[in-house]
C-alpha cells in the first residue's frame, strides 16, 4: 500500500546512450566526443525523475523488463527516488535511444526506437508479468496527479479511467499526435503540446496553436498548452480565453529532455495544489530552463536553484 502523496508517470522508458559533442559529425566519419552518459530516458521516465526532484518521490508505470540493458535504467531511476511499476515480461526488450548533445549550441539530434514492442511483436503490455490484467489495484493510493506521454497506450487509458473517476488531474504530453491516444482525452484535464503536434487537418501547433487548441477541446480537454523552446507558451481553455506566458531567457547548454522536464514541474505543481494556470506554466517553464542551463541530463538536479523552487511548491501546498 503507498502512503505518501506523490505523482504518477505514465509511459516509454528507454535507455539513452548519449555523446557530448563539440561538432556535427559527418556521415561515415569518426568524431571523438568531449563527453557522455548512460541514463534512463523517455518522455515518462524523465518525468517523473523531474517530479521525484521537485516533490521527494514519484511513480513510474511504464514497460522496461529484465535484460541486461535495463539494468542501469534500473539503478538511475532508483537513485532518483522514482518507483518503478513495471507491466513488462522479463525478456522485454528496452528501447534504445542514441543522443548527440552539441555543447557548443545545447542542440541534442535523438535517433529512437521504434515504438516499445515485446518479443512476439505486441505493441505494449495489456498486464503485469504476473498475468494480472491491467495496473495494480493500488496504483493511485497517495498519488495526487498524473501524467501520460501517449505510449503504452492500454495502460494509459486504463490510467485515465481510474484517475479521472477519482476526480485526480491528468496531464498529457502530447509531444507527437498518436491517434491510439484520443480514447484518453475525455479523461485529461491538460494537454501539453509540443509546437511540432500535427493533430489530423490542422497545422503543425507551433505555427496555429489556437486551432490545435480547439481541435483538442472538441476532444474534451479542458485546458491546452502549446510549449515551443524559447518563445512564450501559448494556453487555452475550452471555457473561454487565452494567453501566453514568457519563458525565462538562459544561454542553453544542452536541451536533451527539456519537454520532459517542463511537464514533470509541472505535474509537480498540480500535485502540489497550485490551481493557477499562468502560475503553474511559469514555475515549469523556469524549472525547465534551469534544465538547460546545465550539461548533462542529471547534473542540473544538483543546483541549488531546484532546491528552491521545490521549496516554493511546499510553501504553496494548503
Amino acid at each position: 500500500m503507498f502512503l505518501r502523496s506523490t505523482a504518477l508517470c505514465v509511459g516509454l522508458t528507454t535507455l539513452d546512450v548519449v555523446h557530448h559533442v563539440d561538432g556535427t559529425p559527418a556521415w561515415g566519419d569518426k568524431h571523438r566526443a568531449v563527453g557522455g552518459e548512460l541514463l534512463a530516458g523517455g518522455p515518462a521516465a524523465n518525468a517523473a525523475v523531474t517530479a521525484a526532484a521537485l516533490l521527494g518521490s514519484a511513480r513510474l508505470l511504464t514497460a522496461l523488463g529484465r535484460t541486461a540493458l535495463a539494468g542501469p535504467v534500473r539503478a538511475d531511476l532508483a537513485q532518483h527516488r522514482v518507483t518503478l511499476l513495471d507491466m513488462a515480461p522479463p525478456d522485454w526488450p528496452v528501447p534504445v535511444a542514441s543522443v548527440m548533445v552539441d555543447v557548443r549550441t545545447g542542440d541534442r539530434t535523438v535517433v529512437g526506437a521504434a515504438p516499445a514492442a515485446g518479443p512476439d511483436g505486441r505493441a505494449a503490455p495489456a498486464a503485469g508479468p504476473d498475468g494480472t490484467p491491467g495496473p495494480p489495484a493500488d496504483l493511485l493510493d497517495g498519488v495526487a496527479a498524473v501524467l501520460l506521454d501517449g505510449h503504452h497506450p492500454a495502460l494509459a487509458a486504463a490510467v485515465a479511467e481510474r484517475a479521472a473517476a477519482a476526480g485526480m488531474p491528468v496531464l498529457l504530453d502530447a509531444g507527437s499526435w498518436k491517434p491510439e491516444v484520443v480514447g484518453c482525452l475525455s479523461n485529461v484535464t491538460v494537454a501539453a503540446c509540443s509546437a511540432d503536434l500535427c493533430p489530423p487537418g490542422v497545422r503543425r501547433a507551433g505555427d496555429d496553436p489556437r486551432a490545435a487548441a480547439d481541435l483538442l477541446h472538441r476532444h474534451g480537454v479542458p485546458t491546452v498548452l502549446v510549449t515551443d523552446g524559447a518563445r512564450p507558451v501559448f494556453w487555452s481553455v475550452a471555457a473561454g480565453g487565452t494567453g501566453t506566458v514568457a519563458v525565462p531567457l538562459v544561454t542553453a547548454v544542452d536541451t536533451l529532455g527539456a519537454g520532459d522536464v517542463f511537464h514533470g514541474a509541472l505535474l509537480a505543481a498540480s500535485a502540489s495544489g497550485v490551481t493557477g494556470l499562468v502560475e503553474a506554466v511559469e514555475f515549469a517553464a523556469e524549472v525547465a530552463a534551469l534544465r538547460c542551463t546545465h550539461l548533462g541530463g542529471r547534473s542540473w538536479l544538483r543546483d541549488s536553484a531546484l532546491r528552491t523552487h521545490a521549496d516554493r511548491l511546499w510553501s504553496d501546498t494548503p
